[in-house]
């Protein structure tokens, strides 16, 4: 019996030190970030004034508690003389074309930003966002961001899925990934790639997507490893402003990436449409059938018809024009032109309207002559073979 149990001891020991081996050494989260001009300007103001703004732009996984209050309690820790005001600006299902046109309202008219976090390369993966419009999209948030505050510093960071772990495994790099680091390299900005360090560390048995991560919004071990990899970009940048006490003046802006990116992006009143009276505009829309909504699109106005033949002209100045609708089982078909072009059609239905009245945005036209411009809208006869009827809900129009 002895030597049975010897036998077994030996065994389950022998498991645990081939586990441990492995596993190998826990991975550095220096190694998946870059620090480029790092946080000189906020930094600074964390410690010398009394008052700062920190700004946290991007879908549910910023939205959701998690990594974000444990960034504030972090910030608020390191700086306690200092008072903050922290912007939560996360909206679920939205990625960087959302941002670049809900930029100016939730977050720049806030007032003065000392320290922007943005997030979008897992739902410009969710949302099949081509990578032009994703470059468009966030340069278009930088190029707001220091035209109109040349100090703000920014923290551009992606988050991990399933798709982009497979994607690591298959030698390449996610296109979102591609795109924030881009851009980031571009405008010498701070970057963390979450994604690729959650991937690592699987491949490194640290811990496994089933058990610990559990989703894409992180479960509380998930949330954890965002926050200390952020925590350690924060460290790193704190430690290097106190070793340069130089006050640099804000560098020129670089030229653009891309001459078309989204770096007026606005949105334009709905008010401003020209309507028939088959089109109504409530004041605090609210969905009628009982499916889930999203956080600033319900009870707001509304410009809504369900009626095939509807129709709506909008005068508008810039190069790019779109719509931030509310796309639910019901949405429709919109046929449309710019300046009379030729007519084409617009399904404004998504894989989640069954569901959800989800917020969706569209580009209706790019890289158009700068100056004026009329966009034409019907609603369709026709309708997407899944939905239930025709319906046309705008909660904003986008221009730049």
């Amino acid at each position: 019996m002895r030597k049975v149990l010897f036998c077994f001891c030996s065994s389950l020991l022998c498991s645990v030190v081939i586990g441990y081996a492995q596993q190998g050494k826990p991975l550095d989260d220096r190694n998946y970030i870059q620090q480029r001009a790092g946080l000189q300007k906020a930094v600074k103001v964390f410690k010398q004034q009394k008052t700062a703004t920190v700004a946290f732009l991007g879908g549910s996984i910023t939205y959701n508690p998690g990594w974000r209050n444990k960034v504030a309690a972090e910030l608020q820790s390191r700086f306690p003389a200092t008072k903050f005001h922290f912007i939560a600006a996360g909206i679920p299902s939205l990625g960087s074309l959302p941002h670049a046109f809900r930029f100016k309202r939730d977050v720049l008219d806030s007032g003065k930003v000392d320290l922007l976090f943005i997030e979008a390369a897992v739902n410009d993966d969710a949302n099949g966002t081509d990578s032009l419009t994703q470059v468009r999209s966030l340069e278009g948030i930088i190029r707001q961001a220091k035209t109109q505050q040349p100090d703000m510093d920014i923290i551009m960071m992606s988050f991990a899925d399933p798709d982009k772990t497979k994607t690591y495994d298959e030698g390449k790099v996610p296109v979102p990934v591609i795109n924030h680091e881009l851009v980031a390299a571009h405008y010498q900005l701070p970057s963390i790639n979450l994604a690729k360090a959650v991937h690592d560390r699987m491949a490194n048995q640290e811990f496994s997507w089933e058990n610990d991560f559990k989703d894409l919004h992180p479960s509380p071990f998930g949330q954890e490893l965002y926050f200390k990899a952020i925590q350690r970009l924060l460290a790193d940048a704190i430690k290097t402003q106190a070793g340069n006490q130089a006050d640099e003046k804000a560098a020129a802006l670089p030229a653009p990436l891309n001459p078309a990116s989204f770096s007026n992006g606005h949105y334009i009143g709905i008010e401003n449409a020209k309507i028939s009276n088959r089109w109504s505009l409530p004041q605090d829309w609210k969905p009628e059938d009982g499916k889930s909504t999203r956080k600033g699109f319900v009870h707001i106005p509304m410009l809504v018809s369900t009626e095939p033949g509807s129709e709506l002209s909008l005068d508008f100045t810039g190069n790019a024009i779109g719509l931030a609708i509310v796309s639910g089982p019901d949405a429709g078909i919109l046929t449309y032109s710019i300046d009379n072009g030729p007519e084409k059609q617009l399904d404004l239905y998504t894989k989640w309207s069954s569901s959800l009245h989800l917020p969706w945005y569209l580009l209706m036209g790019t890289e158009l002559k700068e100056g004026q411009h009329q966009l034409k809208l019907t609603i369709s006869s026709a309708k997407n073979e899944k939905s239930t009827g025709n319906a046309c809900r705008i909660a904003y129009f986008l221009g730049n």
